[in-house]
């Protein structure tokens, strides 16, 4: 493809040779002669010198020998420009002999469905969905277009899966929310969980997720959010449009997360907590209480970033504060002795 069809289909301008033939597309240590990789922060720069790629996309010109793509945000560029030239593999529409489908299934047009794969009754399946070899799908779900599932994903009775949605593998969604109450005697009875989960359109979740019915009603992922392996996410919990939810995350039953809402590594979340709208938490912190306003929060308790960062700078402190605390207290008890 040539460097000026490609800036062409990315919305930007070339600067240099715009015939050039561009063969792929590579990260800057990785780029060989003929491809494009992308300079997204200036930082980079000496990388790129070093790189042997024959283009780069950049937001402003920059000096260098390589041809270049000038868009205002080459991250993105580069990632529509890695579709382009590596497509997700698909298999071929067909349903495999050895899987099995119950009565009552309503089949789209173009579904490929893999081996092994277990479908119960009254499932209805939209357009183009693939489910690879493992998948089970349990009565009453309701899956839409355009929709993967990777093997040997889970799931449970009528969960609800929107249209574009990629489930990565060993995700499990529906499965019993975690309730149980104490008897007479001390032993745990569980509380039967009838509600279900509903996944909105744009979702993707991570391997060895886990998405937990509802007690009562719904659990909600809406439109677009992104969601990162080995996440927990409890009964009743709504995740807000367009949110990130990153590796090891775990939140508690009837959780509330508002829109563009960032969770980083190992958050945990209290039960009935409601976070608002574009709040960021630094990874490993802990979420016991409201965040309404939008901002960037860390710790645990959690605390707005500027008194955290000041928390976390004067802990390494404490051992050499508390010693001269201590002896500036034996100095003051002997001046008060005299």
């Amino acid at each position: 493809m040539k460097l000026q069809e490609i800036a062409e289909r990315l919305g930007g301008t070339v600067e240099g040779d715009g015939s050039l033939e561009i063969t792929g597309v590579n990260g800057m240590e990785l780029a060989k002669k003929g491809q494009i990789t992308f300079l997204a922060e200036k930082k980079f720069k000496d990388q790129l010198k070093a790189s042997n790629a024959s283009a780069v996309i950049v937001q402003k010109p920059v000096e260098t020998d390589k041809a270049q793509v000038i868009h205002p945000a080459p991250a993105l560029a580069f990632a529509k420009l890695l579709a382009e030239f590596h497509p997700e593999p698909r298999p071929q529409p067909g349903i495999d002999d050895r899987a099995s489908i119950a009565e009552g299934v309503q089949l789209g047009k173009d579904v490929s469905i893999g081996p092994l794969v277990a479908i119960g009754k009254d499932v209805v399946i939209g357009d183009n969905t693939v489910l690879h070899p493992g998948v089970v799908v349990q009565e009453g779900c309701r899956i839409g277009n355009n929709v993967t599932l990777f093997p040997n994903v889970t799931l449970y009775r009528n969960t609800r899966i929107g249209n574009h949605v990629t489930l990565h593998a060993g995700a499990v969604i529906g499965a019993d929310g975690f309730g149980y109450t104490p008897d007479e005697k001390g032993r745990h009875v569980k509380i039967n969980q009838i509600g279900r989960v509903v996944i909105e359109d744009h979702v993707e979740i991570g391997a060895n997720t886990c998405i937990d019915r509802a007690a009562f009603g719904e659990t909600v992922v809406r439109e677009g959010t992104k969601i990162d392996n080995l996440v927990q996410i409890a009964h009743n919990c709504e995740i807000g449009p367009h949110s990130i939810i990153v590796a090891q995350v775990g939140m508690a039953g009837t959780c509330k997360l508002g829109h563009h809402v960032i969770l980083a590594g190992q958050v945990g979340v209290g039960d009935h907590v409601t976070i608002g709208n574009q709040v960021v938490v630094a990874a490993q912190s802990g979420v016991n209480k409201d965040l309404p306003e939008p901002g960037f929060y860390g710790g645990s308790p959690t605390l707005p970033a500027m008194t955290w960062k000041r928390y976390a700078t004067l802990l390494p402190k404490l051992p050499d504060l508390s010693r001269k605390i201590q002896e500036l207290e034996k100095r003051l008890n002997a001046i008060e002795k005299e």
